[in-house]
């Protein structure tokens, strides 16, 4: 005789995030679901999307029933429905391995929120195509791994990284201002698990000194763009923008500085959502649930 799943002394806080062709009837077989299961939802949100047709929904709930039980169950209803879907502890520290150049604002930041202010990820490796932030890394107690990037080299390089999401158990890859261009094949072996960062200067300024050609230019509005890596340089799935407005007394350095703080900012609101399963991709679009 097989022992039966042992429920959970006190309920499980289960979040649910899923998307399928949009029709009748889902929101009522996922709720019926749950409460056979005896949930209690206490965070739902869906959207229709009538461009795609498909349906996204996420929700949290809580559960006495076991994994094992739940994921059978939703399995059954998903094959229904042609469903894709996650089940996650809510705030379960998503692994994250953050890659680096020269720059330390994004990682440095990243690192501050993850000790002092919740930032639900579990960040298991730094890596750098140089050793400048190294230290930065050693600091907050993570290692730090040097994977130098040449013309010659970048397929090894590459390979070296899959290898360490690999060892690491990597869940998700923020590029927190590194500086290469990756290749589609590991865009491709990675869709949907890197995060990037960039200016809103492109494609108005590219190439060196950005903030000074703004400058020049006399922009009014300076921003950041968080978004998921693909093939396409600077073109996937945007997560989240912010922007803040500037003038003309405004220097070089000034720019700089703000620019910075905008890149901070929105890197961690795309990673915090991420890692609480708030973002579903829907094309070339983002589904976001705040």
């Amino acid at each position: 005789m097989t022992d039966a799943p042992i429920a959970p002394a006190v309920p499980t806080h289960w979040v649910l995030s899923l998307s399928c062709p949009d029709r009748p009837g889902i929101v009522h077989a996922v709720a019926g679901l749950l409460a056979e299961h005896g949930g209690n939802i206490t965070e739902s949100q869906q959207f229709g999307d009538p461009l795609s047709g498909l349906f996204f929904m996420r929700v949290q709930v809580e559960s006495r029933t076991s994994r094992t039980e739940l994921t059978s169950a939703f399995e059954l209803l998903a094959a229904t429905f042609s469903m894709t879907w996650q089940l996650d502890v809510v705030g379960r520290p998503m692994r994250t391995l953050v890659m680096v150049s020269t720059a330390a604002h994004c990682l440095n930041d990243l690192l501050f929120r993850q000790r002092s202010e919740g930032l639900p990820v579990d960040i298991v490796g730094v890596v750098g195509n140089h050793v400048d932030l190294k230290g930065l890394a050693e600091f907050y107690g993570i290692g730090f791994h040097h994977v130098p990037v040449t013309r010659d080299t970048k397929a090894a390089a590459e390979a070296r990284l899959l290898e360490l999401v690999e060892e690491l158990d990597v869940e998700l890859v923020v590029l927190a201002r590194y500086m290469q261009i990756l290749s589609d094949d590991l865009c491709r072996a990675l869709n949907g698990r890197i995060i990037n960062i960039h200016h809103s200067f492109l494609p108005s300024f590219k190439g060196a000194r950005p903030y000074a050609q703004a400058h020049e230019r006399g922009v009014k509005l300076i921003g950041a763009t968080a978004h998921y890596v693909t093939g396409d340089l600077d073109e996937g799935p945007i997560i989240e923008q912010d922007v803040e407005r500037v003038d003309h007394s405004r220097r070089v350095e000034d720019l700089m500085a703000l620019g910075q703080d905008v890149e901070r900012r929105a890197l961690a609101r795309a990673v915090r959502w991420h890692a609480e399963h708030r973002v579903l991709l829907d094309g070339h679009r983002t589904i976001v649930f705040r």
